[in-house]
């Protein structure tokens, strides 16, 4: 069999998208809201792994399971990073007012 007859594992592609997606929106746009998408990524990881461990014969592409997987577990980390910094923020100024004496 040569490389062209290769079929490519449905959803590898897909998981890679989503966990480059959830590291580029956690860190330039929406913040934890990034991890929804580590999520669908790991779920599609899961779902290409699968599909290629019942025939591993017939698909190429392995390596991009195990780069989503791990782009989607690094954006889910930045995420819950990006969260507990978001409550200490948010939990100083709230802290700061309700000790401020306003005269």
């Amino acid at each position: 069999m040569n490389n062209s007859e290769f079929q490519q594992i449905p959803g590898s592609s897909n998981a890679l998208t989503f966990g480059i997606l959830s590291i580029v929106l956690t860190l330039f746009c929406c913040g934890p809201f990034g991890a929804i998408f580590s999520f669908i990524g790991l779920s599609n990881a899961k779902t290409a792994k699968r599909h290629y461990e019942a025939n591993p014969g017939n698909y190429r592409g392995y390596e991009n399971i195990s780069t989503g997987r791990i782009l989607s577990y690094v954006g889910l980390a930045l995420a819950l990073i990006y969260l507990v910094f978001c409550i200490l923020y948010f939990g100083l100024i709230i802290a700061f007012f309700a000790t401020a004496d306003f005269q």
